[in-house]
């Protein structure tokens, strides 16, 4: 089932692209028509584009990696920041701090200096400090908590990009697919899609239109977010009852164990009865020897005796 509709792309005004004399001929295939000299989208080819974007973002996001929203335009920073936060995602709606991706321990360094600040602060460090000085100490912690805050659980490079305006952010794009991480991207008729891995073509200047495919996106996002959760549940299950099916088995073991070894020690006391009565049997046989050794020398002299 398709995430979105035509007739609620329309009323969000997705369809709306730019001048005519502002085009880029490359997104001529997601072009429908032209009016009043502005460019219409096709909303049919833009509800597909949305469905296979929601789903490889729903993948991503079942396997517990990172994806990073990316809109540094007034009106679409506020619906970026709350889509983002709803779905625990790094975002970035301030400038682009150039080289944060290929840069990217250097980036690390400047949030965990804002880390730091903060943990000297309510230690008490900070206390023996002038006005002056801890006034520059907090204006620089502002300006680092506006620029790299909502990145500050990004530990690591993000898996995917997803940007709102191309043409505004092309050095996140380009540093994206410098380091090989698929971009998602809202493409208007201005700008050039050749760069982006997931096209959406849609209006990227208006703020419903923005928000009604950051529902989407999101919606499956937190949809593999949750099937994360069921499978991390299910496996922990499997194991407790693996533990417990071993904590029963033990005993059970133990008890055969000990009936193995009950016959076993029972044999050689077993085999040493026989031993011991053969023994005597053994002498008999050799007792009945010396007596007729003793026979034999006595019929011997009998006939020898009789002869003389």
């Amino acid at each position: 089932m398709a995430r979105t509709n035509f007739d609620q792309l329309l009323q969000a005004g997705c369809h709306f692209g730019h001048l005519k004399r502002k085009w880029n001929p490359a997104m001529a295939p997601y072009i429908y028509t032209e009016r009043n000299g502005i460019h219409i989208i096709d909303l049919h080819k833009t509800v597909v584009k949305i469905d296979d974007a929601a789903e490889a973002l729903k993948n991503i996001a079942r396997q517990g990696k990172k994806i990073l929203f990316v809109g540094t335009k007034k009106q679409t920073k506020e619906v970026i920041a709350e889509k983002a936060t709803s779905i625990n995602m790094p975002y970035v709606i301030e400038r682009w701090p150039g080289g944060m991706l290929t840069n990217f321990p250097t980036i690390r360094k400047a949030v965990k200096k804002m880390a730091n600040i903060d943990k000297l602060m309510q230690d008490g460090t900070y206390g023996n400090l002038s006005k002056r000085e801890l006034l520059q100490i907090t204006r620089q912690r502002a300006k680092l908590e506006k620029n790299l805050g909502s990145i500050a659980d990004l530990t690591r490079l993000p898996s995917a990009l997803f940007v709102v305006d191309v043409l505004k952010e092309n050095i996140a794009v380009k540093e994206a697919n410098r380091l090989g991480i698929p971009v998602f991207a809202i493409v208007d008729t201005n700008s050039d899609p050749k760069d982006i891995d997931f096209v959406i073509p849609a209006n990227d200047d208006a703020k419903d239109s923005v928000e009604v495919i950051l529902n989407a996106c999101c919606q499956a996002i937190a949809e593999g977010l949750e099937e994360r959760k069921a499978e991390k549940a299910d496996e922990k299950a499997a194991e407790a009852q693996a533990e417990a099916e071993e904590a029963e088995e033990k005993p059970r073991r133990q008890r055969r164990a000990r009936k193995e070894v009950a016959p076993a020690a029972e044999a050689p006391a077993a085999a040493e009865a026989p031993a011991a009565e053969e023994a005597p049997a053994a002498e008999a046989p050799a007792a009945e020897e010396a007596p007729a050794a003793e026979e034999a020398p006595a019929a011997e002299e009998a006939p020898a005796a009789e002869e003389a």
